[in-house]
């Protein structure tokens, strides 16, 4: 440290470590008007950084701006980490138990058991008992005349058809609360998880469900068995499809001989961990609305079914070759719109018993948005992050000739306007003067 020889102190700033884009600090930077002068302070060395930091943000490079997408990572990173969107249609990852040298050789026995044992009996028996079951049921769609006792036969039929699908997954159902009664303007309402929530409800009661058509053997079931209970079905990319399944669901619920109706109003399957909106299609028939609550226990299995990216032959394919489906079934007390609330309150009151139930988080979501790429629906979202970022460099570039032209030939007619204006002011300023003055004159003779 050197000393100078001015009476006030000379304090040249350093560069002081930490700051990027800085030299590293050198201890004969700091120079003081003698030895006993004190170093900064720490508010002065604040003030330093803070100013070095500015510095640095307000600098500013067409290379740095170009490559610089530390914003749209900020976006995706914050989507990501907020995103209680996809964590409904997510399974949940398995907990695993083999992690030891000990458990590990029983795992192993388990699954040598579950696909070479009790698979194939499994499977012989879905087929033998759906091979049965095809032949009763097309005898007596057949040769039975249409009468109330041939559909009491089919509903029993397709109520065995479920236990023998239960049975193949060697499914545990516990049913709570009192059994469904058949009567008019009244519906039943559920969380949907799979396609098997239907033949598990099913199986304790007969009920018919609208739902989502499908595609091969499942469309088979769904329009010549399941039909004779009155099934309804739609396909949800069709409007005209949804707006008639609104008019026989309601003609349906009125009908008095008619079966009871199973609707799942998320319209799509969810994770059994969350319960996204509830369309309010089935509380706006003024009817009363039955809530059933399904939660499924993933120590053996996970029913969650993603249609998108598992196909149902696969999906069954992995509950026959677990342990067990086990699932609890609450049937809850039937509710009623009450007076000044709306359809969509009476949705979310019914909504909060299931969850409150099933132990599920409610979201609000519309569960119809997993079928739709927004961007290709809405492509203002990506064109207005585009456009951000065609601003930051189009700053650099160099404007257009006619633009060039067009800004100097508004310039040069604006400088001509302010010299006509200056013109025409610039007299009359003059002439106020003299005339100020003339009357300046006239008060100084009055008063003598």
């Amino acid at each position: 440290m050197t000393a100078s020889t001015s009476a006030e102190p000379n304090f040249v700033k350093p560069s002081l470590p930490g700051l990027r884009g800085s030299a590293p600090l050198n201890k004969d930077v700091l120079t003081f008007a003698d030895e006993e002068q004190a170093p900064p302070d720490a508010a002065e060395i604040e003030n330093i950084y803070a100013t070095a930091e500015q510095e640095r943000l307000t600098r500013s490079s067409v290379l740095r701006d170009v490559l610089n997408i530390s914003h749209v990572l900020t976006d995706g990173a914050t989507a990501m980490v907020d995103d209680s969107f996809l964590r409904c249609f997510t399974s949940a990852p398995a907990d695993r138990w083999n992690f030891n040298f000990y458990l590990f050789p029983a795992w192993c026995l388990g699954v040598v058991f579950r696909h070479t044992l009790l698979f194939p009996l499994r499977m012989i028996f879905l087929l033998a008992g759906n091979l049965v079951f095809i032949l009763m049921f097309m005898a007596v769609s057949t040769l039975m005349p249409p009468s109330a006792r041939k559909q009491n036969i089919e509903r029993k039929l397709v109520q065995v058809l479920c236990w023998i699908f239960l049975m193949s997954w060697g499914a545990v159902i516990r049913y709570h609360g009192p059994r469904p009664v058949p009567a008019p303007n009244r519906i039943w309402v559920s969380n949907h998880t799979s396609m098997i929530d239907y033949p598990i409800v099913c199986a304790y009661q007969p009920f018919a469900v609208i739902m989502q058509l499908h595609s091969g053997w499942i469309r088979f079931l769904q329009t010549r068995i399941l039909a004779s209970l009155g099934c309804l079905w739609f396909n949800r990319t069709d409007m005209n499809d949804r707006h008639v399944v609104a008019q026989r669901m309601k003609a349906h619920v009125s009908a008095p001989d008619s079966i009871p109706l199973l609707i799942f109003p998320e319209g799509t399957c969810v994770n059994n961990e969350y319960t996204v909106l509830f369309k309010r299609g089935a509380f706006d028939m003024h009817c009363t609305v039955c809530p059933v609550a399904i939660k499924y226990n993933k120590i053996f299995v996970d029913a969650f079914w993603n249609s998108k990216r598992v196909s149902f032959g696969k999906y069954l394919l992995r509950l026959m070759t677990s342990w067990s489906v086990v699932c609890d079934v609450w049937f809850l007390e039937p509710q009623n719109i009450r007076p000044g609330e709306s359809p969509d309150e009476f949705a979310s009151r019914v909504q909060k018993m299931i969850a409150d139930k099933a132990k599920l988080r409610i979201v609000p979501w519309d569960g119809y948005l997993k079928y739709y790429n927004l961007g290709q629906k809405n492509p203002g979202l990506i064109e207005k992050r585009r456009k951000v970022y065609a601003d930051l460099i189009k700053k650099y570039l160099p404007p257009p000739a006619g633009v060039v032209r067009a800004e100097s030939t508004k310039a040069a007619t604006a400088g001509k306007l302010a010299a006509a204006a200056a013109a025409v002011i610039a007299p009359a300023a003059s002439a106020e003067k003299v005339t100020g003055a003339a009357g300046s004159a006239a008060e100084v003779k009055k008063d003598k």
